[in-house]
């Protein structure tokens, strides 16, 4: 359950209920002109998932492309 907090209250000790949310893994929910806010920590993301993605690159072992069959993509020029 989140930990409430009400926006006069939290103009004082904004950093000490940051931290705590962030020690504990528990949200923050703070009421503002009748709206909430929720604030919790994001999960921390790996290194490989900030990588853009390459729709056209080949995935797979590259070894596998010695043994395709290209002939239908060779061309030559006569």
């Amino acid at each position: 359950m989140p930990q409430q907090v009400s926006y006069g209250n939290i103009e004082e000790d904004i950093l000490k209920v940051l931290d705590e949310g962030l020690s504990t893994g528990v949200p923050v929910e703070i009421e503002r002109k009748g709206k909430r806010l929720l604030i919790s920590p994001a999960k921390k993301r790996r290194d490989l998932d900030r990588l853009e993605k390459h729709p056209d690159f080949i995935l797979g072992n590259p070894d596998d492309l010695i043994h395709m069959d290209w002939s239908s993509e060779w061309h030559p020029q006569l």
